[in-house]
């Protein structure tokens, strides 16, 4: 609900044994929640015909007092035991419930100060670390690959930070790498050369300014390396980029990320709602949208949508998709709620065990590279008790020059088609 204040009558608190008031710990709880969702307090006062204790009665009569402030007094205590926001919480106030259009990386250029946010996350990048470092112990034999130096290939290597963490899993795996660093945006190669200077990688790292789809070399890699996933696994593309990229692999080589999955569930989500609603282009409310989802409420567990792995072991190579699904309520549908649209999210497999993910059940701890992907339903569907189930048709289509995402409620009705055919939104090829 969108909650803006909250008025407690002071019949609901209870007097402790010095006669001071407070609430039971359910209330307690529901304040907490509310708190983290910047809802007002109001107290109203009833009736103070209550039987204070002395101490109570003592700071009431105060002339510099009032009837509530004991009242005040313990909500602010209550606010003030919240526990303190984390560094990363801190960051992401300003992106609470804030609408952002997807990254087009392929059609874009990112812009530094989009590289910049990426790079401070450092649990990815020692994630990555990690990953490499694996796969070298499990593949090299006295640091070579086939008796020859291993090939390690950066795709999409950006302004550089996966090729310092693939040169910081070889030192530790004590493996020395002939790295490619392949990047197309004009911007990021010029930062990757005096990166290159400045680490002095001389012969040992090559900067190659291309795009990975149309590069071409007689290297091959033994592992290729890629940081192209979006906050629904594959609606920046990383399907159709590493699907291409994959010739450059060797026979037996390793992709890093090796698979990556996305998930959807149902969400409620009135602020969301209000703000796309405001969005006058009828197209804008047929878009997903990256957002650090707050004041919402999940009505389902979420449910796996698609599965992609690399390299793609397919003669012929087709990464639509479609997935029929139904979600069962928490509660058992008991209550009502409004359903608003779906909150996406994905994991992924870099190696073996190791993986990076922004589903709520499995997130990585300290990410913050990636916040969940909203797509919208244009009107809300009320839910009635015993509605139990939610069903949804999602497609993923693509054209000679865009991927898209189409999808049409089924359950506990039945819904028009969203975003057909590409129209209000597409990822540009």
């Amino acid at each position: 609900e969108p909650v803006r204040c909250v008025i407690i009558p002071i019949s609901c608190f209870v007097f402790n044994s010095k006669g001071y008031p407070t609430l039971r710990r359910g209330h307690q709880d529901f304040l907490s929640r509310l708190f983290c969702l910047g809802v007002q307090v109001v107290i109203r006062e009833d009736s103070l015909d209550h039987e204070l204790g002395a101490d109570a009665v003592r700071t009431a009569q105060d002339p510099k007092g009032n009837p509530l402030r004991n009242y005040y007094e313990y909500i602010s205590y209550l606010f003030r035991r919240m526990p303190a926001l984390t560094e990363n919480e801190e960051a992401e106030l300003e992106y609470r419930d804030y609408l952002q259009s997807p990254l087009q990386p392929l059609q874009d250029h990112l812009e530094s100060a989009t590289y910049e946010v990426f790079e401070r996350d450092a649990t990815k990048y020692t994630t990555y670390e990690e990953a490499v470092f694996r796969c070298l112990q499990d593949r090299c034999e006295g640091g070579l690959i086939d008796g020859r130096k291993p090939v390690l290939m950066v795709v999409g290597a950006g302004r550089g930070p996966l090729v310092l963490a693939s040169l910081r899993a070889a030192k530790r795996a004590q493996v020395e790498l002939r790295v490619f660093a392949v990047e197309k945006n004009p911007n990021a190669y010029v930062t990757l050369l005096h990166l290159h200077r400045r680490e002095n990688w001389g012969d040992g790292v090559t900067i190659v300014h291309r795009d990975m789809r149309s590069w071409d070399t007689r290297e091959r890699a033994d592992i290729m390396v890629s940081e192209l996933l979006g906050s629904f696994g594959d609606n920046e593309l990383s399907p159709e980029c590493l699907d291409g990229a994959q010739r450059f692999l060797a026979p037996n080589g390793t992709s890093i990320p090796q698979s990556y999955t996305s998930y959807l569930a149902p969400v409620s989500t009135s602020k969301l709602h209000e703000e796309i609603r405001n969005l006058k282009d009828p197209k804008l409310q047929e878009m997903p949208y990256v957002v650090k989802l707050h004041a919402h409420c999940l009505l389902a567990p979420n449910r796996e949508v698609f599965s992609f792995e690399h390299p793609n072991p397919a003669d012929q190579i087709d990464n639509e998709r479609y997935r029929s699904l139904s979600f069962r309520r928490f509660g058992g549908g008991r209550r009502p709620g409004v359903l608003h649209g779906f909150a996406g999210y994905f994991e992924s497999v870099l190696y073996g065990d190791v993986t990076l993910s922004i589903r709520p059940e499995t997130h990585t701890e300290s990410m913050f590279s990636w916040f969940p992907i909203y797509f919208p339903l244009a009107r809300p569907v009320y839910l009635r008790p015993g509605d139990e189930e939610i069903a949804v048709h999602f497609w993923r289509r693509s054209a000679r020059h865009k991927v898209w995402y189409e999808y049409a409620l089924a359950s506990p009705e039945m819904g028009p088609l969203v975003n057909a055919d590409g129209a209000s939104y597409a990822a540009e090829l």
